[in-house]
């Protein structure tokens, strides 16, 4: 697996052991020190992720991820955030705010290059798939798009993922657990809580078009994409 892979952390030996590991592994690496010149690389080029510490000078990595997903040529960017929080709050935060997985110093470089590559995987549309509609609500796997009666909806490539999954096995109700391992997959270890944060921002995304009652909650149980009430 290749791609382009934008590192943004402040501190010079821990870049350059990051930026070696990754280059190792056959990723073209673009190296930021801070947001500013983050930002402004992603206007030259695009990267395939962002690694983002969260503690860089200036605007945080927290607050740059935030900027990153609510701009419309950057949202869809895979996102890891690189930091020694460990608390579980903070990683709640962390997905909040649009990343896609969470890299606890110290880590391995082993682990930074699995962790991208799972991702990277995760993140990548699956062109074979049909397009599937459901009341309304239409998701197009291999053009990345979803609209809600002809008008477009914009996802997170997380959110687009749980859509892709719910709408494929619609009436079927699925615990926190099972969506991880169907959304994010089993190689990531990651709270339950996680999938709660990335429902909300779902919904939140489909109800502007009505459609946000079609990702039902069952107590005790887990969530349910239904048309029916």
């Amino acid at each position: 697996m290749s791609g382009t892979i934008l590192v943004v952390e402040d501190e010079p030996a821990i870049r350059e052991m990051i930026v070696f590991a990754l280059e190792r592994a056959g990723f073209v690496i673009m190296a930021a020190g801070d947001a500013a010149q983050a930002q402004t690389m992603i206007a030259q080029r695009v990267p395939d992720l962002a690694l983002i510490d969260w503690m860089i000078p200036g605007l945080s990595g927290i607050d740059f991820t935030r900027r990153l997903k609510n701009a419309a040529s950057s949202r869809r960017i895979p996102i890891i955030m690189l930091t020694a929080r460990s608390d579980e709050m903070d990683k709640i935060q962390g997905f909040e705010v649009g990343a896609d997985d969470y890299v606890t110093k110290p880590f391995s470089p082993r682990e930074l290059v699995a962790r991208i590559k799972a991702v990277l995987r995760r993140a990548m549309p699956e062109s074979q798939d049909k397009a599937v509609e459901i009341a309304g609500l239409r998701l197009d796997p291999g053009g990345h798009r979803v609209t809600a009666h002809g008008n477009a909806i914009d996802l997170g490539p997380t959110e687009f993922r749980m859509l892709h999954f719910f709408m494929a096995h619609p009436e079927r109700v699925y615990s926190r657990g099972q969506l991880l391992d169907k959304v994010w997959g089993t190689d990531v270890y990651i709270e339950e809580r996680t999938v709660d944060v990335h429902i909300r921002r779902l919904r939140k995304a489909l109800s502007g078009h009505g459609h946000d009652h079609l990702i039902q909650t069952v107590r005790g149980t887990g969530y349910r994409f239904s048309a029916h009430d």
